[in-house]
């Protein structure tokens, strides 16, 4: 779980997370110092800076979900990160631990099927 620093949201990544206890291949791991969950060592789902969940999905899913106005491009530097997604943290919690634990699924199962 998260390791106690105060982290926007990182109660919602911990339910999240409780969600895939019986999955041994998930566990607790980092991206850019932020708190995130891996399946076979590769991250699937992580927090943003302002507390945002940030996950993987296949660039034609990402594209639909940015398109529809679910999520937003992930960009770093001056590159549109195609299969990266960023799921604002507005609204409330419960609606926000829906939306995220659907994609949070979808995620891991896209990244563990990479892993094979």
């Amino acid at each position: 779980m998260t390791d106690g620093r105060e982290v926007p949201n990182g109660h919602l990544l911990d339910d999240i997370a409780r969600d895939f206890a019986d999955e041994h291949d998930v566990v607790m791991g980092t991206m850019f110092r932020s708190p995130g969950l891996r399946v076979g060592g590769k991250v699937f789902a992580f927090l943003g800076s302002n507390g945002e969940l940030i996950v993987k999905l296949p660039r034609t899913r990402a594209a639909e979900l940015v398109d529809e106005g679910t999520a937003e491009a992930v960009v770093m530097g001056k590159r549109t990160m195609r299969k990266w997604i960023l799921l604002p943290a507005r609204g409330d919690s419960a609606s926000k631990l829906t939306l995220w634990r659907d994609l949070a699924y979808e995620a891991y199962r896209f990244v563990g099927a990479l892993k094979r």
